[in-house]
């Protein structure tokens, strides 16, 4: 379905367990993000956001509704399915970086294109590396970079494989002013060269409001 957008949800809930009893995180939420879209979701903590992007991205099945990534809805696919749907199309970049502590800035850039067959990963992440201001760290590992870098790292080796699909949860809630304001330009300024729909999960009303569109949520709806 060449057609189809990048992201579709229809009619969502997500209902979670807890010690108090179920929980409703989600509640009849309904987004479509079409190609090379910015979509920015802002709302209250425990509104329901980073549980969207779980949703979204296959990593959380939701409790009803329908997800489509490109056309595929995610209920028709099991676990291995909904990872080869996700490789080289689709990638996260979330607060907490998570790199690979065992392996350098290179390393970790060059992982996914490996995965994807790239010819030459280690050039190709180099020149990623370049591009977000780090070709001095190529060999530094994760702790002996500071939070910004890490970041920088981090959405490197998410652009790397030019996915057709960025999530970022709150990518600049763990750094100081100016990083953050770095890391956003770059985010904004790369995704926009690949042609990635954006789906930005942020507090930051500055930095929603240079998406396109934005989606408030409250209480796991639209508001």
């Amino acid at each position: 379905m060449p057609d189809a957008p990048p992201l579709l949800l229809e009619d969502v809930f997500l209902t979670l367990p807890s010690a108090a009893g179920p929980v409703d995180i989600l509640r009849g939420l309904s987004v479509s993000v079409e190609a090379g879209e910015r979509v920015a979701l802002v709302g209250p903590s425990g509104s329901g956001k980073s549980s969207l992007i779980a949703v979204a991205a296959g990593l959380e099945r939701p409790t009803r509704g329908r997800v489509a990534l490109f056309g595929r809805d995610l209920a028709r696919l099991d676990e291995d399915g909904r990872a080869r749907l996700r490789r080289g199309r689709v990638s996260l970049v979330f607060q907490a970086f998570h790199l690979l502590p065992n392996m350098t800035a290179e390393e970790n850039v060059a992982a996914p294109l490996e995965i994807a067959g790239v010819a030459d990963a280690g050039a190709a992440a180099r020149a990623w590396l370049d591009r977000v201001g780090l070709s001095a760290r190529t060999r530094h590992y994760p702790h002996q970079l500071s939070g910004g870098e890490q970041q920088r790292v981090a959405l490197a080796r998410a652009l790397a494989p030019r996915p057709a699909l960025l999530f970022a949860d709150e990518p600049t809630g763990n750094l100081d002013a100016a990083n953050a304001a770095h890391v956003a330009e770059l985010i904004f300024d790369l995704a926009a060269e690949t042609g990635a729909a954006l789906v930005l999960v942020t507090h930051d009303e500055a930095l929603a409001a240079r998406a396109g569109r934005t989606v408030r949520l409250r209480d796991g709806r639209a508001a």
